[in-house]
C-alpha cells in the first residue's frame, strides 16, 4: 500500500476513478463531465482536483482539461481494477443485476483490502475453471438463492 493510498479518502478515489474512466473513453476530464459522472456540484469537483493536484495526482489548472500524473494513474488504475474485481464477484457468481452491482461495488472498493480482493478474484477465477468441466459452481449457488426466493 503506498502512501498516497493511506491518505486518500473514499471521495477523493472515487474522483480519481472517474478521471480515469473518462481520459480512458476521451484522453482527457472535464470537471462539468467529472461532475456528471459522480453526480456532485462542479465546485465540489473544483475542491477535489484542487486536492489531487496538492498530492501529484492529477494536472489540473482552473477552467482547463483534467489529466492524470503517473502516479495518478496507477492509483486510478488500481480504485478501477478493485472496483472490476468486485463487481464480477456481484454479478458472475452471486449473481446480482448489473446496475445493483454497480452501485454495491462503489461502496465495497473502498472497505475491502486487498487480501478479500485477492480472495474474491480467486473465487471467481476458480468458479470459472470449474464450470468448464461441468461444475458451475456460481450457477448452483444462483440455482440456489432463486428457490430460497432472494
Amino acid at each position: 500500500m503506498t502512501s498516497i493510498k493511506k491518505k486518500l479518502s473514499a471521495s477523493l478515489e472515487d474522483y480519481l476513478e472517474a478521471i480515469y474512466n473518462l481520459t480512458r473513453d476521451f484522453k482527457v476530464a472535464r470537471s462539468r463531465d467529472i461532475a456528471r459522472s459522480l453526480q456532485v456540484s462542479r465546485a465540489s469537483v473544483t475542491g477535489a482536483l484542487k486536492l489531487l493536484y496538492s498530492k501529484g495526482l492529477v494536472n489540473y489548472k482552473p477552467y482547463g482539461f483534467v489529466t492524470l500524473t503517473e502516479q495518478g494513474g496507477k492509483e486510478a488504475k488500481a480504485v478501477a481494477g478493485r472496483h472490476t474485481i468486485i463487481e464480477s464477484f456481484f454479478v458472475n457468481v452471486l449473481g446480482v443485476q448489473q446496475q445493483a452491482a454497480e452501485q454495491a461495488a462503489c461502496r465495497a472498493e473502498h472497505a475491502l483490502g486487498p487480501v478479500v480482493i485477492s480472495k474474491l478474484l480467486n473465487f471467481t477465477e476458480f468458479s470459472e475453471k470449474y464450470s468448464k468441466k461441468g461444475a458451475d459452481i456460481a450457477a448452483e449457488f444462483q440455482k440456489f438463492c432463486r428457490a430460497k426466493g432472494v
